[in-house]
C-alpha cells in the first residue's frame, strides 16, 4: 500500500516576541497552537487518488511535484484530537477527516469547483 505524510506547516514567527503584533492575547477569537513537536500523520493515499480520478502513483507525483495543493487543518474544542486534511487538483477538492494515527473518520468528501 502506498501512504502520503502529512505534516502540519508550522509558522515561521515567534508568538513570543515582544515586538509581534499578536502580542495581545486577550482576543476571545484567538486560537492556541503547538509548534512543538512536530506533528506528521500518515494518511493512505489511494481513498485520495481514487477521488481524484488519479492513479496512485500518478498522485504520488503530482503531489511531490507541488502540483496538487494541500491544506491540513487542526480540530478545536470538540474535534479536538482530528485533523482535516484538504487536496486540490484540476478544480476538485477532496476532503477527509483523520485521527492522530491518521485514521478516516467517516466518508471522502468530494467537491467539484
Amino acid at each position: 500500500m502506498s501512504a502520503l505524510q502529512l505534516t502540519r506547516i508550522s509558522a515561521g514567527i515567534d508568538l513570543n516576541a515582544e515586538t509581534h503584533p499578536m502580542q495581545a492575547r486577550t482576543s476571545p477569537k484567538a486560537i492556541p497552537i503547538e509548534l512543538n513537536p512536530k506533528l506528521e500523520i500518515e494518511i493512505e493515499a489511494a481513498p485520495i487518488a481514487t477521488a481524484l480520478e488519479l492513479p496512485v502513483d500518478m498522485f504520488l507525483q503530482l503531489l511531490k511535484q507541488h502540483k496538487i495543493n494541500q491544506l491540513c487543518e487542526r480540530g478545536t474544542g470538540e474535534d479536538a484530537g482530528l485533523y482535516r486534511a484538504s487536496f486540490y487538483h484540476a478544480g476538485k477538492r477532496v476532503r477527509v477527516v483523520l485521527d492522530r494515527d491518521g485514521q478516516l473518520q467517516g466518508d471522502v468528501e468530494l467537491r467539484t469547483r
